[in-house]
């Protein structure tokens, strides 16, 4: 009966939640939001994922287009169970008779409270039982790091709202910092800079689509441009401007400063033993922040250690925590409260 019980790995980020199915592989990658009605005595969930980003900054007072999950953690309970009900029921099948046995990552160093909040949330969604997995072991792991040998693999997870590089050997994490910096951050730094150069007012989503389709962590040989509509903030009437790619990297600079520091302090931590490895090897970046145009080479300039875009990078917390799922003794040998 057991062989029946459906297994899944959750990638629970800030901006994206990804579903890992045994057996399927990625299933589904939707964005983390939530579109809420506040009544007097109670909230109520109207959309989910894809349908409630589309409602973003476009929606009647009563009703609030809201991220359940801040920096990496939760923020809102409710919210967020009623998130996991709807993708677990997505894809285990919303009146499955078996209870799914879920992996969920986490950020790295969560406190001991908030690692509960995940797994009632979780159990309060309809999991029969619920490991957590840290999200640069997971990353690790999904990046095809040999994570199992004595040797040592750093990985760099840039998320949403959080940034973690983890040195992993012997199936463990062997030195590990986070910082609560992340894409939101970089989209929030765009969004100010904009404010105070321009005087015009954008919203998260343009902040967003200028990080993707112009951005970059350093100056380009071939820059682009694109036009940016926006409220100005003194006459309050729509206008537009052009952006170029010089602009995002001095207003991201601050944040992209906090990642390379986050960086700079495991490698003063890893054992001289791992730091060859690490040197030899290089270190592997994932998470959505790994898309930015010349991260890897401005990790690498900062550094002094090769950084390298991992394969699927957007996905391999999800894939990690999958494999992850398929490997519990082992895992478990090391990482006793998995």
């Amino acid at each position: 009966m057991a062989i029946f019980t459906p297994h899944i790995a959750i990638d629970l980020g800030t901006v994206n939640i990804l579903v890992y199915e045994q057996g399927r592989g990625v299933v589904l990658q939707e964005p983390a939001m939530v579109a809420v009605r506040e009544d007097e005595d109670k909230t109520t969930i109207v959309e989910v994922g894809r349908a409630a980003k589309e409602m973003y900054g476009r929606t009647p007072e009563e009703i609030e287009v809201m991220r359940p999950l801040r920096d990496g953690v939760i923020a809102d309970y409710f919210v967020t169970q009623g998130m996991l009900e709807y993708f677990i029921g997505k894809v285990a099948g919303r009146f499955s008779l078996r209870k799914p046995i879920l992996m969920i990552t986490v950020p790295y160093g969560v406190t001991s409270v908030e690692r509960r909040a995940v797994r009632e949330a979780a159990l309060a969604a309809g999991a029969r039982e619920v490991h957590l997995i840290p999200e640069p072991l997971s990353a690790a792991i999904g990046a095809g790091l040999p994570i199992g040998t004595p040797t040592g693999n750093m990985v760099v997870d840039l998320g949403g709202g959080s940034t973690e590089a983890a040195v992993v050997s012997m199936n463990g994490i062997v030195c590990a910092e986070s910082v609560r910096v992340g894409g939101v951050h970089l989209d929030e730094a765009i969004i100010s800079y904009i404010r105070k150069k321009y005087n015009l007012v954008i919203g998260e989503p343009t902040a967003e689509a200028i990080k993707i389709k112009i951005g970059a962590a350093m100056e380009l040989d071939d820059p682009m441009s694109m036009q940016v509509q926006g409220r100005d903030q003194v006459a309050g009437l729509p206008k537009t401007i052009t952006v170029d790619t010089s602009e995002v990297v001095e207003a991201t600079a601050e944040p992209m400063s906090a990642i390379i520091n986050v960086i700079r302090a495991v490698l003063a931590r890893t054992p001289p033993e791992l730091s060859s490895d690490i040197i030899d090897r290089g270190m592997a970046l994932t998470g959505g922040g790994a898309l930015l145009r010349e991260v890897d080479t401005l990790l690498t300039r900062e550094t002094g250690v090769p950084a390298y875009v991992a394969d699927n990078p957007i996905a391999c917390t999800a894939i990690g925590a999958g494999r992850a799922l398929a490997e519990l003794p082992i895992l478990q040998r090391s990482i006793p409260d998995l």
